[in-house]
């Protein structure tokens, strides 16, 4: 079985472990620069007992299920500022410290859970990748995201707004004087050659690029 089709048996670590096998991660595999102190001999300990890393040239390296760790680690970490960002409306700083302490939460599938109302992103509000998980190769076609953009769906389909993303706040302030409002039911009406959709009584037409900015929660195919 190949490495990206297999799951890594779940190991309960402390949260400076996980950091540091994020820290390595980031070295080995993204490029970063490699952590120049070792951490204490506490979670060098916690590491080596679970063969997560080994020694070499005065330093530590990922062994095999260290790497796959490291990556889910990283993954739950990139969700929850993803999660943070988009939902929670969490910008700068805050979204990197907060998702270090929301990212330990979400072991036992919560991960998945996130991720499937998510949309199943491929990357953080940084921009940086997050590693595909068992539920992002197994879905079988965007129609199974359970949050989407409304650029992404089809005409008949409804749903409620769940959030809106955009790095301009002048974006968010407009689509919520069109009534574009967290929580407001939706029908999309047409995708083509402009998206009109309806929400209340009215009818809105937007461009596909002010679309990507609406995430809409599927409920269903209007009647």
């Amino acid at each position: 079985m190949r490495r990206s089709e297999r799951t890594a048996m779940p190991i309960q670590l402390t949260s400076d472990a996980e950091n540091y096998l994020k820290c390595l991660y980031g070295g080995e595999i993204e490029d970063d620069p490699l952590p120049q102190e070792t951490p204490d001999d506490r979670v060098v300990g916690e590491l080596l007992r679970h063969a997560l890393v080994r020694p070499s040239d005065g330093t530590y390296h990922l062994t095999k299920e260290g790497r796959q760790q490291a990556e889910n680690a990283v993954r739950r970490h990139r969700l929850a500022e993803r999660l943070l960002h988009d939902v929670i409306n969490v910008h700068g700083q805050q979204v990197d410290t907060s998702a270090c302490e929301v990212e330990h939460s979400l072991h036992h599938g919560v991960d998945s859970h996130i991720c499937a109302l998510l949309g199943h992103p491929k990357t953080c509000p940084h921009g940086r990748p997050i590693p595909p998980g068992r539920c992002c190769r197994e879905r079988r076609g965007p129609g199974h995201a359970i949050v989407t953009p409304l650029s992404g769906m089809k005409a008949g389909e409804r749903g409620v707004i769940a959030y809106l993303s955009s790095h301009h706040s002048h974006t968010v302030q407009k689509l919520m004087a069109l009534g574009a409002l967290p929580g407001s039911p939706v029908a999309v009406m047409q995708t083509f050659p402009s998206i009109v959709f309806q929400v209340g009584q009215t009818q809105i037409a937007v461009d596909h690029q002010l679309a990507g900015d609406i995430f809409v929660r599927r409920t269903g195919e209007s009647e």
